[in-house]
């Protein structure tokens, strides 16, 4: 049992003025891992502060500086690759192959960033003047649950490459994580005040920082609904917004397709980290003349996933984060049932064997379309729904009559015509023929799945604010 005590403020472990703690259930078994200490708004205040102060040097620190601490990050994060993993399929569920993923994506976006810095400019001429790219301030950083210290890195890279400073606020589900991360921050032995970490609650530590006047901007990654929320409350002091917000991302796989290669990749897109992610491709867009044999290859591959113990390296599906998560999925795929959907495979309950912990059964829905909730409504878990079209024209109608636009997908075995419909999708990211992760191109969403883009250039920029010096001739 791990009781986590301490908060990271201005390069020290200190113990949060917060007296409330919260337990860190497992939801594997769903018995009790520990507990941590909240911070309060005192302990957001302070973190503030000491970013505030921070700020007023490293804003000034060069671009070998910069790159020296993202290195340093780097190495810590490196010695502790285990400690990382495990911890992630402890306290998330996440499965021990996505676990894995995710640390590779937390090194990439410490090695993106400093690619991005050895070709930056933040010296331009635009016209006759001269441009500087400056610091925004000190940042506000508030994440989810489902991939913690994957967020942490690609932003906290992109803070540091900017030359700003920053207050953290992770999920509170996810404080042992977190514990981790910060040892490693402590260890890369970064500039006291430059990154500071509050756990706590939303309403108490994240509101503080969407209304706190010293945040100059606030990068956010989680749901639609609290994204809506931290923009009317950044409004009041301008502050620049980055939102990475929620998505029901279509698949569509075209008639030409080899549909023995693009099944299996439809399922891994919509089950990816056990359904729990933004991208999640949950709306699987298939030719009409092409369900039966859509229907017969689902049930066969769903037949070999291994739902379980997400330790074991063969695990495809792990548990829900928590009991609310599984309830909600739960009622997600009842509405899907009283819509008058039909389920090929899957269902209500936990699959046998797993009732102790979180545990969905992969879930598909036929016989559906695309006005029903389950596939408007973002469910976060393993549910699948499919839906077909007639045409190219209609495929593109559905895969855009929705209030989000952050992730698609494509199949066909004509290059040229996939990409062609991908550039028709109203999405921030379209895969096509794949599933992949480029650090350097941007990602975020249309519509409803966010405003702003991180990664890259274009990311690099929103935590940058433009100057012009003009002398007249």
């Amino acid at each position: 049992m791990k009781t986590i005590d301490k908060i990271y403020i201005n390069g020290e472990f200190v113990s949060p003025k917060g007296t409330e703690y919260f337990e860190l259930i497992s939801p594997t078994t769903n018995e009790k891992l520990g507990k941590v200490r909240l911070g309060n708004t005192e302990d957001t205040q302070n973190a503030i502060n000491a970013a505030k102060n921070a700020f007023k040097t490293f804003s000034k620190t060069s671009i070998s500086e910069r790159i020296q601490y993202l290195k340093n990050i780097k190495t810590s994060v490196e010695k502790r690759k285990t400690g990382f993993i495990d911890v992630m399929i402890e306290e998330y569920g996440g499965t021990f192959q996505f676990a894995s993923i995710s640390y590779e994506y937390m090194l990439k976006g410490f090695d993106s960033a400093i690619n991005l810095l050895s070709s930056y400019n933040f010296i331009k001429t635009m016209g006759e003047s001269e441009v500087q790219m400056t610091p925004i301030g000190v940042v506000g950083i508030i994440i989810p649950w489902n991939s913690s210290n994957g967020f942490i890195s690609s932003k906290l890279s992109t803070v540091i490459a900017a030359g700003c400073t920053t207050v953290i606020k992770p999920s509170e589900m996810s404080a042992q994580q977190t514990q981790l991360m910060m040892e490693c921050l402590h260890d890369a032995q970064l500039p006291k005040g430059l990154v500071n970490i509050v756990n706590g609650l939303g309403e108490v530590v994240g509101g503080e920082i969407s209304r706190n006047p010293d945040i100059a901007k606030i990068s956010f990654t989680g749901s639609t609904t609290i994204g809506k929320i931290i923009a009317k409350e950044a409004v009041d002091t301008m502050k620049r917004v980055t939102l990475e917000l929620g998505g029901k991302s279509p698949n569509i796989i075209l008639d030409d397709a080899d549909f023995s290669k693009a099944i299996p990749l439809a399922i891994s897109a919509a089950f990816m980290n056990n359904g729990q992610a933004c991208i999640a491709g949950t709306r699987l867009l298939i030719p009409e003349n092409k369900l039966e044999e859509t229907k017969i290859l689902i049930k066969e591959i769903i037949s070999n996933i291994i739902v379980g113990d997400p330790k074991n390296p063969n695990t495809a599906v792990g548990p829900m984060v928590s009991t609310k998560q599984f309830n909600r999925v739960q009622d997600y795929i009842q509405i899907g049932i009283n819509e008058g959907a039909e389920i090929l495979v899957g269902g209500s309950g936990k699959p046998e064997g797993l009732e102790k912990g979180n545990f969905v059964k992969p879930t598909v829905f036929v016989n559906a379309n695309n006005q029903m909730r389950i596939a408007r409504e973002e469910i976060f878990g393993p549910v699948l729904t499919i839906i077909t079209y007639k045409t190219d024209e209609e495929a593109v109608e559905i895969a855009n009559d929705t209030t989000y636009g952050l992730q698609a997908y494509v199949s066909s075995s004509d290059n040229e015509r996939a990409h062609q419909i991908a550039s028709q999708i109203n999405a921030g990211r379209v895969q096509i023929n794949g599933i992949g992760h480029d650090p350097l191109a941007p990602f975020g969403g249309f519509k409803q799945s966010g405003i702003g883009r991180e990664f890259g250039t274009i990311g690099l920029e929103a935590y940058l604010e433009p100057k012009a010096l003009i002398q007249p001739k």
